[in-house]
Parts: structure tokens; C-alpha cells; sequence
């Protein structure tokens, strides 16, 4: 577990309480979007010898993309790939409507299509302002 996450652990007597430094527990950390919010982090299973899985909440709304990828460099590397599943439907699983969960599979590199499919990488600023001028998002979102 990183050093910085303690700062944000619950502890103590709570239902949710952890001991400091244990691969697992609850975590009240501030949204990198709005530090007005708070991602209510449970992680489980980091010692696990198959699956290790976060799940992140917030009180009214799902988490977004941004805090989503802080969350996961928090609990894994920058350089390792963690991924959301949406399974079949006869597999769904809803218990909190506001919830998503962030997995990896232990000893295993998930497979990846080629990012050519997904986007360009390093394109000129310039084409990136145009892009996003053209899909109506205000830059600096």
C-alpha cells in the first residue's frame, strides 16, 4: 500500500476500521476533481492469490473517468493495467447505484486491442483543441 493512502484510511472501532498499513480496508479520499467530494474507496483482496479488486463510490453520482485513473494509480501503478468489467447480463451485480469497481488479475497482463483503435497518440495541441472544439467540450475540462 502506498504511504500516502494511509492519511485517508478509516480506522479505529468503525464497521469499516482497518489497521494502518494492511492491503485491504475503507478510505474516505478527496475527489482529484472536486476536493468538495469525497470517493468513498473499499479495497479488497490486494493479497490475494487471483483477483485483486477496488471499488469506488460517491453519494450521488458514479465516479468519473479523472478520479477513476487517480484512484487506480493509487492502489496499482502508472504502468499496470486494471481494468472495469461490464459482464453478460445474467452476471450483473448492483448492490450501490453510484459504485464501480477496478480489477486485476494477479500474475497476468490483461490483453489490450492496439491504442491506434481507441485514439492517436501525442497529437499536436493544435489538433486536440480543434477535436475538442468540434465536440463541444470547453478546453481545459
Amino acid at each position: 500500500m502506498k504511504e500516502e493512502l494511509e492519511q485517508y484510511r478509516l480506522t479505529g472501532d468503525m464497521a469499516w476500521g482497518t489497521p494502518p498499513y494492511t492491503r485491504y480496508g475503507m478510505f474516505h479520499i478527496p475527489s482529484p476533481v472536486d476536493k468538495k467530494r469525497v470517493l468513498k474507496v473499499m479495497c479488497s483482496n490486494m493479497d490475494s492469490s487471483e483477483w485483486q479488486h477496488v471499488s469506488v463510490s460517491l453519494k450521488n453520482r458514479c465516479p468519473n473517468w479523472p478520479e477513476m485513473s487517480y484512484v487506480k494509480d493509487l492502489f496499482w501503478g502508472e504502468d499496470e493495467t486494471v481494468v472495469q468489467f461490464h459482464p453478460k447480463k445474467s452476471e450483473y451485480v448492483n448492490n450501490h447505484p453510484y459504485v464501480l469497481h477496478l480489477w486485476k488479475k494477479v500474475g497476468e497482463e490483461h490483453p489490450l486491442p492496439p491504442s491506434i483503435l481507441t485514439g492517436i497518440k501525442d497529437l499536436p495541441k493544435e489538433v486536440e483543441d480543434i477535436l475538442r472544439t468540434q465536440a463541444g467540450i470547453k478546453i481545459g475540462e
